[in-house]
């Protein structure tokens, strides 16, 4: 609930701009609950501010809502507990049938979830930049002043985020390519090629387990090449699906309870995030197909 006062013209305008703070703070961090919390913070950051120095409030505001997300991200990474509960009931997974490349279309609607599981693997000040530029709009000048950094280093962090996600931004990212890296992916883990694996994976690849002691992230492509296995028998008996529009993998257990899923985010043939819920809690939130 807000603690805002309708008569007072500063909580108008900030009213005003609530729904674009609360948007931009959910592509920043993925969880609705966060981003609620960010900006009432922000609020309560400008109830303390004397908005006679403010010249510009909605930039102001952006700003003060990238940073609070930005120390959020920073945290998670120091400390990875990581907010998916209210992320997973955005998931969606259907079963691939391995569709032609022209029949891609198909996932359009997905794309916007995908862009979610992909910004999880970008670094905290790739993701501001990303986020402020390329979907808000934030000049680079202010992205780099709320990341203490110069305009042309704001760019560059942009520009590798934008690589990475380029997969989402158009229906026919997810196709043989992709398809091909997992398998290849998969196939070397099975083996035991430590090379094959380092050469699918991007060097920076990220890898998220959702387990029931917690979120474990790997960070690194040595480090998930290490323990690959774990990837290759969570996808063991497993069935191709589409996470968010991601190629993906869901197995079940002998009795038909689901027993992992996997999502793998591939940019130009690497795999550069890896996300695993083998927790059944979680699971058991998700709207999974029938075993088949």
């Amino acid at each position: 609930m807000s603690d805002t006062s309708p008569t007072d013209p500063v909580a108008e305008t900030f009213e005003a701009q609530r729904d674009r703070l609360r948007a931009v703070a959910h592509r920043m961090l993925g969880s609705h609950a966060d981003a609620e919390d960010v900006v009432q913070e922000a609020w309560l950051r400008l109830s303390r501010q004397d908005t006679a120095t403010i010249h510009n409030l909605a930039g102001w505001l952006t700003t003060v809502v990238g940073r609070i997300s930005l120390d959020v991200l920073r945290s998670r990474q120091a400390r990875p507990v990581a907010a998916y509960d209210d992320a997973l009931s955005d998931l969606v997974v259907t079963l691939d049938d391995n569709p032609a490349p022209e029949d891609d279309a198909v996932l359009a609607d997905s794309v916007g979830l995908a862009l979610l599981v992909v910004l999880e693997s970008l670094g905290p000040s790739e993701r501001l930049a990303f986020v402020l530029h390329d979907l808000f709009a934030v000049p680079f000048d202010e992205i780099g002043q709320i990341l203490g950094k110069s305009t042309a280093a704001a760019k560059m962090l942009a520009s590798r985020a934008r690589r990475k996600v380029q997969a989402t931004e158009r229906p026919t990212g997810v196709g043989r390519e992709q398809r091909d890296a997992v398998r290849a992916f998969l196939a070397a883990a099975r083996r035991g090629d430590f090379e094959e694996l380092l050469r699918v994976l991007d060097p920076e690849v990220k890898l998220t387990v959702d387990t029931p002691a917690g979120v474990v992230i790997t960070l690194g492509a040595t480090k998930v090449a290490a323990g690959a296995q774990l990837s290759a028998s969570a996808a063991a008996r497993g069935r191709a699906v589409l996470v968010n529009g991601l190629p993906g993998i869901i197995s079940w257990r002998e009795d038909g309870t689901p027993l992992s899923v996997l999502a793998f985010t591939v940019v130009d043939g690497r795999i550069t995030g890896i996300a695993i819920v083998i927790d059944p809690a979680k699971l058991a939130l998700l709207d999974l197909p029938d075993p088949v």
